[in-house]
């Protein structure tokens, strides 16, 4: 009997060229080797259908974002309700794996009460947009990220009883689940890395220090403006930025140093390329939800990493 498996993806899970599409996508290859029959179902806001994923998938299907706000619901939530993914889900019983509170709109569903849920929990996402306002220099970014972690933190509350199990990424995710959220049912489950990550150091030392991190994202551009401030300002040694789609603000501020670069939107053998030649990788971070794959990435093939406690905090790194 074929083991068949939904799964929804918050995004399409590939390229997957950053930390938050890394487990979604190296879960695929490793379900099918264990001979589960996946049906993948993801959002697309930009990164378009991807062939590689027919690879691993029995089918895949492709869903637009909705527009518009709901003054109940997270954002992130309510823009992936999507009844024809629901007509889908209802054509069997199989079982439904969530990637990410945003993909769990169904779990209010009546239609889907008695079926088997699992949510996999990448973050404790209140805690990590009230991060995002704490970090936003953005005005009406700070009033969005603001209410969106208030409403996270209701709808959060709201959902732990209604899947069959969830399954946090970190040990302090789990913890904030079960004893700040009442979840019973929540467990942790390890991260899905590359098959061909081993531990590598290339000889010798690097001439340079490294940041790496989607820096569109408030949190990795704020840590990058602290390391070019307060940090490298004041060192004779050169320090390189590299990651998505670095804002103006910091183009302009890394251009005012002597001593620094950015490498925007590099390609993935570009960043680990960096990531084995730089000496150290420095990885601060002022968010300690979730877990850094960034960081797991550079200890697997870096030479060096500088990191703080909310880098590792959960982790098991400590």
């Amino acid at each position: 009997m074929e083991n068949n498996l939904h799964i929804i993806d918050f995004t399409v899970p590939y390229p997957a060229d950053y930390g938050g599409v890394i487990d979604l996508f190296w879960k695929l290859p490793a379900l099918q080797k264990e001979g589960v029959k996946i049906h993948l179902h993801c959002f697309d806001y930009g990164r378009g259908e991807q062939l590689e994923l027919n690879k691993y998938c029995a089918t895949v299907h492709y869903y637009e974002r909705q527009k518009g706000i709901s003054a109940k619901l997270p954002y992130i939530v309510a823009t992936r309700k999507n009844e024809q993914l629901f007509q889908r889900l209802l054509q069997d019983d199989y079982p439904i794996f969530m990637e990410g509170i945003q993909s769990t709109y169904l779990l209010n569903d009546e239609r889907f009460a008695n079926r088997k849920k699992f949510v996999r929990v990448h973050n404790v996402e209140h805690q990590y947009y009230h991060h995002l306002y704490q970090s936003s220099t953005s005005f009406f970014k700070k009033i969005y990220f603001y209410n969106e972690s208030r409403l996270l933190r209701k709808y959060e509350q709201s959902i732990v009883t209604k899947a069959t199990a969830f399954w946090g990424v970190t040990h302090a995710d789990v913890d904030v689940y079960r004893n700040l959220l009442g979840c019973k049912t929540i467990d942790y489950l390890s991260l899905y890395l590359p098959a061909d990550w081993t531990v590598s150091c290339k000889e010798g030392k690097g001439n340079f220090c490294l940041y790496q991190g989607d820096l569109s994202v408030a949190a990795n551009e704020k840590a990058a403006i602290w390391l070019l401030q307060k940090v490298f300002n004041d060192l004779e040694v050169p320090f390189v930025i590299a990651g998505k789609n670095p804002s103006k603000k910091l183009e302009q501020l890394v251009h005012r140093s002597m001593k620094a670069c950015l490498v925007a939107n590099p390609s993935q053998e570009e960043m680990q390329d960096m990531i084995a030649k730089a000496h150290i990788n420095i990885l601060p971070s002022f968010s300690s939800s979730g877990i850094k794959l960034k960081l797991l990435n550079a200890l697997y093939n870096s030479k060096h990493c500088v990191v703080n406690n909310d880098t590792v905090a959960g982790s098991g790194l400590n």
